[in-house]
């Protein structure tokens, strides 16, 4: 009977193989998405080809970008238009793009604001602005993040003359998030048609993936070390297009999904390790294509790498010529010495996990070739690992052992400190949350000993009066800017992190994998209710239950005011989102994203938290 097809008994197999590469390989490739500009099938000219036009042409065209404008505020931006139409005149170039290529505006040094202004006090932005809805010209990202259009989605689509773009738009309005966030749907889009000149019809999966590298890169140069910087763009665009059907069925549901890789195929593992000689390539492939079937994919991971590279890359960096598997006595040594250190210089802890790897493969080797001699008996060859490697073996995995409980020895007598950190700051945050709340814009109030005012800025007055929620901000008595509800949001998930792994006893991985559905109720005879939290199967490959102290539930209580995940309000149903799995690379069934832990809050956009995010976020 198959390991897949023999009956478990209190055994969850966490992971699973089919054994067919092929197949796997083929799905795995059918779901990743290269980033990559849109191929361009037709050029949007929605005035035509206006790239060696007259200024004067294209200035009485500048209306067009903002039809809704009075005549005073039209003329003023036909003036615009053509200002900044003379001052790229001044470059050398055939056509405008040409010119613009030229300019310093164009290259991203100075931005429209820093030409001035025209006689009539009108900004070159505006002229900017138009040249761009017009499709004169076609800026990098980098421009594009430097100037802060106000309302460039809505001139942008006014003057395409799209219907499919103006769907989108209506599909932007009616899709289930907040308004800051359909404007990020709106500008991300109407952004990536103008730097990439394509059409509504031409943007793809890969342009808009490609379009949130491109936003990326150029949001770090422009704000580097910032946090905001490294944030990827169009997570709200692309879940409109895909629930509006512009993407193909097999397209991930979210970006977040389509940044992720995934589970890399044995060819593309082995590959980024350099094996020079193909044969030996083939072989590796073949055996790890063996191994797959018993072993899990993070498993897998470490053994190409211990293979591949440690072993076989490294022998033919010593030995360039080196044919097959017969390593010599002189090679071997040669090689033990160079994996005994590390680049940088300090010595490997982990060799004899790389000596017994190479080990099995050898033995391995041996052992298939009784069973298919036509496939593996050309590479037998006596194991180069001598008997002597494997004395003490035990005992150095004893050090390894006390090493490790000897460090959580060192920590454990910080653990109340630790607890009491999270706890006084989620307190002071929630308190600070309250009373900024409670206070009116401007006013001060003073909290923990400093003196706070309330901000709140144009952007949250529109937002309030389209009865829109705003953020909670203020400045303290030095002046900086603190995001109150961030910084409570934080200090609530480091307090709920730290209760949880203390109470339970879970591993990180096992936590963020926590949700009401992981709770059980088991009544004894006398009637008596126990609460049983059951850890989905992960180190061990076993699921376990935890009855759940009289300190863990209130954490995993819906109605408890201090609820880990805390309780959804509203009358809408949670949404199901995939949530993804730290080791093994893949999204696993969608769960309630208001019961999970990875589900903050009402923010549909919130990625899900990874057992390394958790790791360092209390401080």
């Amino acid at each position: 009977m198959s390991d897949l097809a023999r009956p478990t008994t209190g055994v969850s197999r966490r992971h699973t193989h089919t054994g067919d590469e092929s197949a796997s390989a083929s799905s795995s490739a059918s779901r990743r998405i290269e980033a990559r500009p849109a191929p361009v099938t037709t050029v949007p000219r929605p005035f035509g080809d206006l790239s060696t036009a007259t200024p004067q042409l294209i200035g009485q065209l500048a209306h067009a970008a903002s039809p809704a404008a009075s005549a005073r505020t039209a003329e003023q931006h036909r003036a615009s238009t053509r200002r900044i139409l003379a001052y790229l005149g001044g470059f050398e170039g055939s056509t405008w793009q040409q010119r613009w290529e030229a300019s310093p505006l164009g290259r991203g040094e100075i931005t429209a604001g820093d030409l001035g202004t025209n006689r009539t006090g009108q900004k070159y932005g505006v002229g900017v602005r138009a040249l761009f809805c017009l499709r004169v010209v076609q800026p990098t990202p980098l421009v594009m993040k430097k100037h802060n259009f106000n309302g460039f989605p809505d001139q942008f689509i006014a003057a395409q003359n799209d219907p499919l773009l103006a769907k989108y738009a209506d599909q932007v309005a009616r899709h289930d998030f907040s308004w800051p966030h359909k404007r990020e749907a709106l500008f991300d889009v109407c952004c990536l048609l103008t730097v990439q000149g394509i059409g509504f019809a031409d943007l793809t999966p890969a342009a808009l993936l490609h379009h949130a590298h491109a936003s990326r890169t150029a949001k770090a140069a422009l704000r580097p070390g910032k946090k905001d910087a490294n944030v990827f763009a169009g997570h709200a665009a692309w879940n409109v297009l895909h629930a509006m059907g512009h993407f193909p069925p097999s397209t991930p549901a979210t970006l977040r999904q389509a940044l992720h890789r995934g589970q890399l195929t044995l060819a593309e593992l082995v590959d980024r390790h350099t094996i020079r000689n193909q044969s030996v390539r083939r072989l590796l492939l073949d055996y790890f294509h063996r191994r797959k079937s018993d072993t899990d994919y993070a498993s897998l991971v470490n053994l190409v790498r211990n293979v591949a590279h440690h072993f076989w890359a490294r022998i033919e960096e010593i030995n360039p010529g080196q044919a097959d598997l017969n390593i010599p006595a002189d090679l071997y040594s040669a090689w033990r010495r160079q994996i005994g250190v590390r680049h940088d210089g300090k010595p490997r802890i982990g060799v004899d996990t790389i000596v017994i790897a190479v080990r099995s493969f050898y033995y391995d080797l041996h052992t298939w070739a009784a069973d298919e001699p036509e496939r593996w008996a050309p590479w037998v060859a006596s194991c180069p690992v001598p008997p002597s490697e494997l004395r003490g073996l035990a005992k150095r995995r004893r050090r390894i052992n006390e090493r490790s409980a000897d460090r959580t020895r060192l920590r454990q007598p910080l653990l109340p400190l630790l607890v009491r950190h999270v706890e006084e700051r989620y307190d002071h945050t929630r308190t600070l949350l309250e009373q900024a709340s409670a206070a009116v814009a401007d006013t001060t109030f003073t909290h923990g000993g400093r003196t706070y005012r309330r901000v709140l800025t144009e952007e949250d007055r529109t937002l309030a009066r389209g009865g829109h929620r705003t953020p909670v901000r203020a400045r303290d008595d030095t002046g900086q800017l603190v995001q109150i509800e961030a910084e409570e949001e934080t200090a609530f998930w480091d307090w709920a992190a730290v209760e949880t792994l203390r109470h339970s006893g879970a591993r990180i991985e096992e936590m963020c994998e926590v949700s009401h559905l992981s709770i059980r109720h088991y009544q004894r005879n006398n009637g008596e209710m126990v609460a049983l939290l059951v850890i989905s199967p992960s180190k061990t490959d076993r699921e376990r239950v935890i009855p759940m102290s009289a300190e863990l539930v209130p954490r995993h209580r819906i109605d408890h005011p201090t609820a880990l995940p805390r309780r959804k309000t509203g009358p809408d149903p949670a949404a199901l989102r995939p949530t993804r799995q730290g080791l093994e690379p893949a999204h696993a069934v969608p769960v309630p994203a208001q019961n999970r832990l990875d589900a903050q809050r009402d923010q549909p956009l919130h990625r899900p938290a990874h057992a390394r995010t958790l790791l360092h976020r209390p401080r």
